[in-house]
């Protein structure tokens, strides 16, 4: 399943931008107000919406820039969400969010409204920064 946010213009370098999500502890100050938990350990963190389950994402992957990959850590709902960075000029960047999980096509029903809330949200919020 795969599920992509609208671009969001940033008033942020690319690099600068870069940086933000590269360190997980920022990612607390675009979750969604229903954050029920939030836990940073090493290179991942830990976080629960009202009424989910929890969730822990790790950094799995940086190029340069241009792109932050953080993967789940649970067998049981398997994704990625990879943060896709264009720079625009000398002081601004473009960003998406894109989350690719794979599960049977039941819990794809379930869960493809829900996490693409969630993605627009984090979308959102970082534009607000």
């Amino acid at each position: 399943m795969n599920l992509e946010t609208n671009k969001v213009v940033v008033k942020k370098t690319q690099e600068e931008m870069f940086e933000f999500l590269t360190k997980v502890e920022n990612y607390e100050k675009i979750m969604p107000e229903n954050t029920d938990k939030f836990e940073v350990k090493d290179d991942s963190f830990l976080f629960a919406l009202k009424g989910m389950p929890e969730i822990r994402l790790k950094l799995q992957e940086k190029l340069a820039n241009d792109k932050v990959v953080l993967s789940s850590t649970s067998d049981k709902f398997p994704f990625t969400l990879t943060g896709n960075i264009v720079k625009i000029d000398g002081n601004s960047s473009e960003v998406q969010l894109i989350f690719d999980g794979k599960f049977n096509p039941m819990m794809a029903m379930m869960i493809k409204n829900p996490i693409q809330k969630f993605i627009s949200t984090l979308t959102e919020n970082i534009g607000k920064l």
